[in-house]
């Protein structure tokens, strides 16, 4: 069995977690003393090879991404951290900055060294203004203690961090759209090429990285690169945070290697909450395909996952019991996309409307015959055809949903209603495999499916 491995995670429960002496306490700032000792390629080189992938939700090879830049021109060159954590499910991001902000700090420190930039920025979520103050506090301490500033620990290397808040727009999770608001401008996704390596943050080039892949930085320099590759999988190295939610007996947040399967994670987060069945789960948030319970023992890095039909995402497992209506999830999740489009695009401003008004005439008993399949169809001409991966997101919980529940779809549409619904008529077709949930069953998938 693949046991948890608590690596980011490791100081969260130690008192005083987020300060910077807890932090040096456990060989903290050791990976930046090293990194300094160290030429910017050759940083590169060894993230390149210890096989860190973006834990932002694609999962390119980060060191690649860094490769991309293009060579020295003079001029200022920018890092980014994206900190707008806002897909649904998605929780890892925020409880490490609270917990460990040294963990970031440190990272982006080594990695704007590697990458030559003198002046980095965290783009937090303006909603988690608890988590902004922490990471103000986390910055100035290191700058008091000579981390940050100029001439850093003696090596001639300088650099600023600012902590920039966003104004809480899910699009700005997308690394162009976060860019511009950034800028200033309206949080809307930019036409690429040219991609932000070349021409990023104020037209100068740009690495945009995810909160836990620049906090994965110091281990892999301080502990070397072969210790990074000798977790994992062959082509998805490393550790993770894996955020399980819903119908789970202990919810919260599992460090493991990549490769490890929800089975595994079931057993250390307690099973399922009350013994009842696992009827469908996310692998990395709503906007990847939905997986039932034939896939526990998917192992959860990239290739596995990708060859099951879904994507790892931000690994974000949410949890649902079989006394949960997967129509009334996947629409309150459509609901969201649908919220959050940024309407550049007609494909995903028009597509999620409307597949928002079909799904809800589905679930309120309106539903008609043809409708399932026009979801599809409607699925069909969004996904690929949108201006960025918003949209194909929004497809992915409901082409998924009909191809594993399609008989449930059905039932809502026979019986004129949703077969969870204690007042629902007797004429359903579909039977559900438990009792019927209560009023608080529904409300937890809706807030699971809705939430931020």
């Amino acid at each position: 069995m693949t046991e948890l491995l608590p690596v980011l995670t490791e100081t969260w429960d130690a008192p005083r977690s987020w300060r910077l002496s807890t932090y040096e306490k456990h060989g903290g700032y050791g990976g930046l003393k090293k990194a300094l000792t160290m030429t910017p390629g050759d940083l590169v080189q060894a993230v390149k090879d210890s096989g860190l992938r973006g834990r932002g939700g694609a999962g390119f090879p980060a060191g690649m991404k860094w490769g991309f830049l293009p060579p020295d021109d003079g001029g200022p060159r920018y890092l980014v951290v994206n900190a707008d954590e806002s897909e649904p499910g998605t929780c890892k991001d925020i409880p490490l900055m609270m917990a460990s902000p040294q963990h970031l700090i440190e990272g982006v420190i080594i990695t704007s060294y590697a990458i030559g930039c003198n002046h980095a920025f965290i783009y937090v979520r303006g909603e988690v203004l608890h988590v902004y103050r922490r990471l103000l506090e986390a910055v100035a301490e290191a700058r008091r203690v000579g981390y940050l500033g100029t001439d850093i620990l003696g090596s001639g290397f300088d650099l600023e961090i600012t902590v920039h808040a966003g104004a809480g727009a899910y699009i700005c999770g997308e690394e162009t759209a976060l860019l511009d608001s950034l800028e200033g401008l309206r949080g809307q996704p930019r036409l690429k090429p040219p991609f932000p390596a070349v021409a990023g943050l104020y037209a100068r080039p740009t690495v945009v990285n995810n909160v836990e892949t620049v906090a994965s930085v110091p281990g892999i320099v301080a502990r070397g690169v072969d210790w990074f590759t000798g977790m994992g999988t062959e082509k998805s190295t490393g550790h993770g945070l894996f955020s399980l939610s819903g119908h789970v007996t202990r919810p919260g947040q599992y460090e493991a290697p990549l490769g490890i399967t929800l089975r595994e994670l079931l057993d250390q987060a307690g099973g399922m909450r009350g013994g009842k069945p696992l009827k469908f789960w996310t692998p990395g948030g709503s906007s990847t395909p939905l997986f039932t319970a034939e896939h526990l023992d998917t192992p959860l890095d990239y290739e596995s996952v990708g060859a099951a039909g879904s994507m790892l995402g931000t690994r974000a497992l949410q949890l649902f019991d079989d006394t949960v209506c997967v129509v009334r999830a996947v629409s309150r999740w459509t609901d969201f996309y649908a919220h959050e489009s940024c309407g550049k695009c007609t494909p995903c401003r028009e597509g999620t409307y409307w597949l928002k008004q079909i799904l809800h005439r589905i679930e309120e008993g309106q539903g008609q015959d043809q409708d399932v399949d026009l979801l599809l169809d409607l699925c069909d001409n969004i996904l690929g055809r949108s201006f960025c991966a918003l949209g194909d997101g929004a497809t992915s919980p409901i082409t998924s949903s009909i191809q594993h529940f399609r008989e449930e779809y059905q039932a809502h549409i026979d019986g004129r209603g949703c077969p969870f619904d204690p007042s629902a008529s007797a004429l359903f077709p579909y039977t559900p495999r438990t009792r019927t949930p209560d009023a608080a069953g529904r409300e937890l998938a809706g807030a699971d499916a809705g939430g931020h």
